[in-house]
């Protein structure tokens, strides 16, 4: 009998096993599903995402079907952080204005579906680390560039350094809209060490924005 009793003993200890790691192992999957936010326009409407997956670009009707998307009405779109990965689906430059000037924003994709080309316009991006481009119907493929990467804290530690006297390191990129008609490869170039924007860019579209009297160090990014 007592092999028996071993033997079920072990049993009900196999499923007891099986079950806290299979849910475990659940909530580990869901924790891996890190969700980013899509935001698109289609017919004057303004649609916010929550998507766990990648989405082909422009594809309106997978969007809506595969992520958890609201409209939302442009007189209540607030200016908000992007922690984590933004979409941005238009067809206009008037959108991109909205959302992302001045507007921070880490990790960054822009997809132009539209056809008509866009004219040359500048917007502010606060904090941009990197940046993808994609003109659906474009010659050129999916473009990318990094601004700032976790691997940069060497480089970081170093500005900080030559800038002691100053107590805040701030990157700000300005956005050439026109890059999406596709003419040629995305280009970028920084500047660092600007102790003020308005000195060193006086032309600089946005300027008299910023402060001449605050104790920040920029990395100002051109992307075009």
């Amino acid at each position: 009998m007592k092999p028996i009793a071993f033997s079920a003993f072990s049993f009900w200890l196999a499923l007891l096993l099986a079950g806290f790691l299979g849910t475990h192992i659940a909530e580990s999957f869901v924790r891996s599903q890190k969700n980013h936010t899509l935001i698109f326009t289609k017919e004057n409407t303004i649609r916010n995402c929550s998507c766990s997956a990648d989405i082909h670009d422009c594809d309106y009707c997978l969007a809506n079907l595969m992520c958890n998307c609201k409209t939302v009405l442009p007189s209540t779109m607030e200016k908000t952080t992007y922690n984590s990965h933004l979409t941005i689906w238009f067809t206009d430059t008037s959108v991109l204005e909205m959302l992302l000037n001045f507007t921070r924003v880490w990790d960054l994709k822009l997809s132009f579906c539209g056809t008509t080309p866009l004219p040359t316009e500048y917007l502010a991006i606060w904090g941009l680390r990197k940046l993808r481009v994609n003109k659906v119907k474009g010659r050129f493929p999916e473009q990318s560039v990094t601004i700032y990467s976790s691997s940069n804290n060497k480089k970081e530690d170093s500005l900080a350094v030559q800038n002691k006297d100053r107590q805040m390191l701030v990157y700000i990129s300005f956005l050439d809209t026109s890059l999406f008609n596709g003419y040629s490869l995305l280009k970028s170039y920084s500047v660092e060490n600007v102790s003020s924007i308005t000195e060193h860019f006086p032309s600089l579209l946005y300027s008299d924005v910023f402060s001449t009297s605050d104790n920040k160090s920029y990395v100002v990014t051109f992307i075009y």
